[in-house]
């Protein structure tokens, strides 16, 4: 089975109303559509660009402009849900902070399917800034999702550093890694798409990735985006030998996956890394004996 794929390079703006907010996302789903995709994918944050048609102070202010964004929810995934619906496709609808209670949020990735059910992944592990916010808290499970063309994940940009995730993901049956991502320096962009290339490369599966890009002054978040959005594939024998199938142009990535490909590649691969994942957890080497010299 093929399956084309489109992931964001998404220049943040500066909405002037929520409806505006709304009426872009749509306007790039269907960019994205008309491009042949099956399956779309937006970045981290996507919805903190809504936080633009805020007043000043409540939008500078990270926090404050959190609360500010809860009572639209609702219509956030309701959106999702119907644009996948509307175009028969998969979207990972990029991530909304969501009040869970208590005055804490969860960085929460929306996957709607073609009949408009949603799931999501909430992000795992939390970068410097989500940590020093003091009002966001980790989420506590990692799903993969059934879909009509096999297993896929979500794993929201620092998560994808981690492979311990990925691993329990791609053992669960996952062939396509879905990545949001929202980086503002070269540095973290750079660690991000070493994090997909090298889940790509040991678990021997297709990973996509989203990113925001920009400037976006009057945003404590969204102020400088990087990095480019990319789709990667396993470094062997039928894939690119750099393991990078597709960059960024003219804000979208696109690229058709092979499936089938990839399954029949695992049986005559160069290299078996996730079938020999185990060989690092042998009982003699999974620690390190310090030797005296």
């Amino acid at each position: 089975m093929k399956v084309n794929v489109a992931a964001a390079q998404y220049a943040i703006g500066e909405p002037s109303s929520f409806a505006d907010f709304l009426a872009r996302v749509e306007r790039e789903v269907a960019t994205a559509v008309a491009a042949g995709a099956h399956v779309v994918v937006l970045p981290e944050y996507l919805a903190l660009e809504a936080a633009g048609a805020l007043e000043h102070a409540t939008r500078e202010d990270f926090v404050g402009s959190l609360a500010a964004l809860q009572p639209l929810h609702g219509d956030f995934t309701a959106l999702a849900a119907e644009l996948a619906r509307r175009h028969r496709v998969y979207l990972v609808a990029g991530s909304f902070l969501l009040e869970v209670g208590g005055g804490r949020y969860r960085n929460r990735a929306y996957f709607a399917s073609p009949d408009g059910t949603l799931a999501f992944q909430d992000k795992l592990c939390l970068t410097g800034f989500e940590r020093a916010a003091q009002v966001i808290e980790p989420g506590d499970a990692l799903k993969v999702f059934e879909t009509a063309f096999g297993r896929v994940a979500i794993g929201i940009c620092y998560d994808i550093e981690f492979p311990l995730y990925a691993r329990a993901q791609c053992e669960a049956g996952a062939r396509v890694m879905l990545v949001p991502s929202c980086t503002d320096t070269d540095a973290g962009a750079h660690r991000v798409r070493y994090g997909c290339q090298a889940r790509a490369m040991e678990n021997q599966v297709y990973v996509t990735c989203a990113v925001t890009a920009g400037e976006a002054a009057w945003s404590p978040a969204l102020d400088v985006n990087t990095g480019t959005a990319g789709i990667y594939s396993p470094v062997d024998r039928g894939f690119p030998s750099d393991g990078v199938v597709a960059l960024a142009r003219d804000g979208w990535v696109h690229a058709q996956l092979d499936l089938a490909a990839l399954d029949a590649f695992k049986r005559d691969a160069q290299v078996g890394i996730f079938a020999d994942w185990p060989q690092q957890q042998r009982p003699a080497v999974v620690r390190a004996a310090l030797e005296k010299l």
